[in-house]
Order: C-alpha cells, then structure tokens, then sequence
C-alpha cells in the first residue's frame, strides 16, 4: 500500500501592485460587484445607461452599437475562407485524450512546409484572434490557430480540464497532425496550459511568445474573474455570449476594437457547450495553484527563447512585474519582454504591432 505524502502550504509570497493601478483595481472590484444586478438592466434598455461613469457607460455604448449574432454553421473539413487577402483552411482531428480521444478544431495558414507556429487564443476568444497576426506571416511560416478544448468549434465533453491535462492532450494534437518542432504564441488562458508544453517538449518548442498572463509576480486582487468563472451562475452568465464578450473588452481594453471583429468574436464564442465548458478549467485549477506550479516547476524546465507579451496598459498585470531584472533573468538565454501600448486584448487593440513583433521573433530577428 502506498500513501501520498503531505504537501507543505507554499508560503503567501505576494507582490503588492504599483501604486499606480490602485484606482483601477477599485474600480474592477466594484465592477464585478455591480454587475450581476445591473447588467440585466442594462442588456434590457442599454441606452438608458449610454451616459453612466466607466465602464458601465461604455459597456452600454457597445451593446446598442453591436447587434446580436448567433454562431457560424459549423465548418466542414478543407473549408477554406479568405480574411485579408490571405486563405485560411479549417481542419478537424481526433487525438488521443481522456481516455479515448478529443475532437479538435484548428485553422491553417501559410505554405505547408514553412516552420511551424502554433498559436492558443484566451477567454472570450477562438482560433479567429490570431487571423490578423497569421496574415502577416503566413508568407513564409505554416501557422497552426487551435481553437481550446470547450472552445470554438472544438470537443466541449466533459473531461480532463486541468491545466496539465489539457497540454498533454494539445501535445498528442501536434503530434497527430505531425507538427515536430515548433514555436508557440499563446494569449491570456491559452498560456497556463502552454506553460506546462513548455516544460514538457524541452528544445522541441524552438521559441515560446507568452502572452497576457500571470508569471512571478501575483496578488489576489489582480484575479476576481476566478470568483466570476466558479459560481454556479457562470455558464448563465457565459452564456450571453455577445453581453460577455462585450464586458471583458471593454473593461480590460485600453483601445478601441472595431465592430466587426467583435462581431465575430462574439459569434465563435456562441458555440452550444462553450457555456458549460469553459467554467471547468477554473473548477479544475486556480490562479494560485498556477502561480505555485511555475515558481516551483515550469520555469526551470524551460529551455526556448521566451518573449513576454504583455499590454502596459492592463491594469491586472502591472507592466512592472514583467520588466523586473529578477524576473527576466529567471527565463532561458534570448529571452526578453515586449510591451504593447494596449491594454489585456492586445492582438486585436494594436494588430499591426502585434503582426510584427511577432513575426520578428519566429524570424529568429528580434535579439534579447
């Protein structure tokens, strides 16, 4: 018989935020207070509220701007569409995962036998925020847009939503589409489980582009969504796509966004499951267990180039706690850190930057 040994409780080493961004995380806090009685109100009669103090004001502007829209029919295998002047192909897999397989959805771009670049979008978002960066360096790269397990138009069964899970079942994907060595681009919850690919694939990974997450750096006040995403209301609340969407735009954006992209935006996240879905992950892991993992294992498992992608003008994670030497010196040889002048959705608030900066790097020509 064996037994499992008891962990010690990691020791509560947090980093207070900046001074800086007090105001703002105030102003979050009472947010997501507000919300769950005002935002009936205000999806009811938005124009009565077009007027109020941000963001509520601002949320409101953008729900009488923006109609309602219902998901795309699903995609059929090969499907190709063109978005700005470049083909994008739809694909669909089964890989091995959670005991059988996982279906996933995923688009192409680029010559089939250009290196590889894979990318992992975040919450509200799909394969669809990497269609402006792919464009731009579809040219010479074979680019890879996965929509997450829960996501999009790919597998939303219940399952193996951990972390870890999650990133051994996204390896067995490339491994099944025969992708070999690769750089990876991740956004916002898309990196934790990219985090854990990192550890696992070692030189396999050619170069990692981490993008809008926590690293060293954490406090519990720069994390309330987690609160949001455990309740038993989440898959009600996730499941006004065009409201949810609209809410985590516009109060984590520092930029405006047009209109069309969130349309879209809104309509991948309209797929029936994403609802009940997504909430998993959170129930399955959690900011702080995150924050453990990477202190203690991911980082030093770590063994390509790595550039912090981070918007400056996110209040939830304060510029500061990425360009810390400390913090950078941790990271493998040729690493460094971008800011974006943008705020958390920096691949559709600064799209052009974000095309270059990123190309730049799986070019090999951005130096550290």
């Amino acid at each position: 018989m064996t037994t499992t040994p008891a962990s010690a409780r990691t020791e509560d080493d947090w980093t207070e935020p900046p001074e800086r961004v007090a105001p703002h995380l105030a102003a979050a806090a009472a947010m997501w207070q507000e919300l769950p009685e005002l935002l009936p109100k205000m999806v009811a009669t938005p124009e009565d509220f077009v007027e109020a103090d941000a963001p509520m004001g601002a949320i409101a502007r953008r729900l009488v701007a923006i109609p309602k829209v219902t998901a795309p029919p699903t995609s059929g295998e090969g499907e190709v569409e063109e978005l700005r002047g470049v083909e994008f192909t739809h694909h669909f897999v089964d890989a091995p995962g959670d005991g059988e397989s996982v279906r996933w959805h995923y688009v192409e771009s680029g010559p089939k036998d250009g290196d590889p670049v894979v990318f992992l979008h975040g919450v509200p978002d799909s394969w669809f925020q990497w269609h402006v960066v792919m464009a731009g360096i579809s040219d010479r790269h074979r680019c890879i847009a996965i929509d997450l397990k829960g996501y999009g138009q790919s597998d939303k069964r219940t399952g193996d939503y951990r972390q870890e899970g999650v990133a051994d079942q996204l390896i067995a994907l490339l491994d099944t589409i025969g992708v070999d060595r690769f750089s990876l681009i991740t956004h916002d919850r898309g990196t934790p489980p990219a985090d854990h690919m990192v550890a696992k694939l070692g030189t396999r990974v050619i170069r990692y582009g981490r993008g809008q997450q926590h690293l060293w750096h954490l406090h519990p006040s720069l994390h309330p969504q987690e609160k949001m995403f455990t309740a038993p209301t989440a898959p009600f609340v996730l499941g006004d796509a065009r409201t949810f969407t609209i809410v985590g735009y516009t109060a984590l954006g520092a930029k405006p966004v047009d209109d069309k992209l969130l349309e879209r935006t809104i309509a991948e996240f309209a797929y029936p499951g994403i609802s009940t879905a997504v909430p998993r992950y959170f129930h399955s892991s959690s900011f702080r267990q995150e924050w453990i993992e990477r202190r203690t294992r991911l980082i030093a498992a770590w063994r390509c180039p790595v550039l912090l992608l981070q918007g400056s003008h996110d209040p939830g994670q304060p510029h500061e706690f990425y360009s810390d030497p400390d913090v950078l010196a941790k990271l493998p040889k040729g690493s460094g850190l971008h800011l974006f002048d943008a705020g958390h959705f920096w691949p559709f608030e600064a799209p052009d930057d974000a095309a270059e900066t990123i190309g730049s790097f799986v070019n090999g020509d951005l130096g550290h």
